[in-house]
């Protein structure tokens, strides 16, 4: 967006953010997570902390990077007020879940290692986030995701204390993890509690050979009950 265009949903960004960080303790986080809404929603090529400070007119990079990778609040409320709120403005028909690849070039990033992605196409040196996206044929949303955790990290107990990401073998930090190989991703995935259902979802989709195979996948993800009068769950 651009600082007009920011300008003019202004006001409904600042309701938004209240709602989303509200369980926030302090007052100074919920307005810097506010910041770094606005700095994410700006146009640039560079989402990262430094050069979003700097387009925005309040920017305050050691304040944002506080925010993000060292003051101390719990995400998970956050990313349930995230899913309760997109869920109802997506009002989705079906749960699509999948991997995506993040090309690095280093050993350092939590995750790292050469393995596939589905984003490359083909075997590289990356890390792969799993995501659950809220969607319709004309919208969707990320409401929740996880960082993976290939083997290689996950057996690895001094690489792992390098990062507050790694030093316990489920991760608590906002990115969370998923453990093991593809299969055992398959089998240890579960969202941040449940997604809220909408009304009347039509069907849980699945994207990416490796995530729709396991069946306590598929369990796991379906919305609880049998499905409403003349809808199906689907499983694809």
């Amino acid at each position: 967006m651009t600082p007009a265009e920011l300008a003019r949903v202004r006001k409904r960004l600042v309701g938004f953010a209240e709602a989303v960080f509200e369980p926030l303790a302090r007052a100074d986080q919920r307005r810097w997570g506010e910041v770094y809404l606005r700095g994410l929603m700006l146009d640039g090529k560079r989402k990262s902390i430094q050069p979003m400070a700097e387009r925005l007119p309040d920017g305050n990079e050691q304040a944002l990077q506080q925010f993000v990778s060292q003051s101390p609040w719990d995400w998970r409320p956050v990313r349930q007020r995230l899913a309760t709120q997109m869920t109802a403005a997506v009002e989705p028909d079906a749960w699509i879940v999948d991997d995506t690849g993040f090309a690095k070039f280093g050993t350092a990033s939590v995750g790292v290692a050469r393995q596939y992605s589905g984003t490359l196409g083909k075997v590289a040196n990356c890390q792969v986030g799993v995501s659950i996206h809220a969607a319709t044929d004309q919208a969707s949303c990320p409401i929740d995701w996880r960082l993976f955790l290939p083997n290689s990290w996950d057996a690895d107990t001094a690489r792992r204390s390098l990062t507050p990401a790694g030093r316990t073998r489920r991760a608590t930090t906002a990115s969370g993890a998923c453990r093991g190989s593809p299969r055992a991703r398959q089998r240890s995935w579960s969202p941040t509690g449940r997604p809220p259902a909408p009304a009347a979802p039509a069907r849980t989709a699945w994207h990416g050979s490796g995530l729709g195979e396991g069946g306590h996948v598929r369990r796991t993800a379906r919305p609880a009950g049998p499905p409403p009068p003349g809808r199906r769950w689907w499983c694809l």
